[in-house]
């Protein structure tokens, strides 16, 4: 069973409401600003049409995007893996007894969005790991709503991927990490379910929401302002910033909290959970509030 965990940043580009108020609802404008992978922001209307088109291919082809293969034998220049073509698999230099992590960018993103490069880096200065970067820009490139009601299908599409991954090497499922971020951090809920929730660990990140709904929650510095951000897209790009980091040092520590009121007001004394890092076996429930420093490694 998956342990998912979330790293909170709520940049609030909706201004949807008061922070951590229980059991509210909130109505959204139509109207919202939104940031793509590298933190331009750009203005969504949330009662835009969708292209049926495009969900309709998504939907009859939901793993028809490009799985792209990084690891400490080819750094920096991609293989690329396709599922039904094991000798794409067999003949590349993924290695089944190393730890996998599938890193998702989100909406307007491709291969090259700074989330990619930066985790991937994080990851193969520390280890021998599988990176792999799943580019599934052909809906990301999309409008937002168009991209929104895509996602589970493109998600069914990477978890059927990697169930093939798992057939032609038997590397497990439970050496599979997903780490995803704004949209594409739905898109790797949607894989984990795909698969059962057989892999080892599903990360979400700055996903813009001010409520728990993982397995654990962290809340860095409340969740909310990020020191040295002036804007709410620096607040929401720090939570892939952090992950980040936190594969290279393992260094932040959350603390457990007991009510929204103890997150909030930085008054949490539970019990303590490292947030991030690339540790499979970690497991963890609940809230937790940290505070970081503003700059990296934070």
């Amino acid at each position: 069973m998956r342990t998912v965990f979330a790293i909170l940043v709520v940049a609030a580009f909706t201004a949807a409401g008061p922070l951590f108020e229980d059991n509210k609802k909130y109505e959204y404008p139509r109207y919202i600003q939104f940031p793509d992978g590298d933190g331009v922001a750009h203005t969504v209307d949330l009662q835009a049409d969708p292209d049926q088109n495009v969900i309709e291919d998504v939907q009859r082809n939901p793993d028809r995007n490009l799985y792209l293969l990084f690891t400490r034998r080819n750094p920096t220049s991609s293989q690329t893996l396709e599922i039904n073509n094991a000798d794409s698999i067999r003949n590349s230099n993924f290695n089944p007894s190393h730890p996998t992590v599938i890193v998702v960018h989100g909406w307007l993103g491709n291969q090259n969005t700074n989330i990619n490069p930066t985790i991937r880096d994080a990851y193969l200065n520390k280890g021998e790991t599988n990176v792999i970067v799943l580019d599934w820009r052909r809906l990301a490139l999309s409008d937002y709503v168009t991209a929104v009601l895509g996602v589970p299908a493109v998600g069914r599409g990477l978890g059927q991927f990697l169930r093939f991954v798992n057939q032609v090497t038997g590397a497990p499922f439970s050496s599979m990490h997903l780490v995803g971020f704004s949209l594409g951090a739905h898109l790797v809920g949607n894989a984990g379910r795909e698969l059962g929730g057989a892999v080892a660990r599903v990360t979400v990140g700055g996903i813009g929401i001010g409520t728990a709904i993982c397995n654990a929650d962290f809340f860095p510095n409340g969740g909310i302002s990020q020191p040295a951000c002036i804007t709410n897209i620096c607040n929401h790009n720090r939570a892939w910033e952090l992950f980040a980091a936190t594969v290279s040092y393992n260094h932040l520590i959350g603390r457990q909290c007991s009510s929204n009121w103890q997150l909030f007001w930085n008054r949490c004394s539970g019990s303590s959970l490292y947030m991030g890092n690339d540790d499979l076996n970690k497991t963890g429930f609940g809230m937790y509030r940290l505070d970081t420093a503003p700059r990296y490694p934070f």
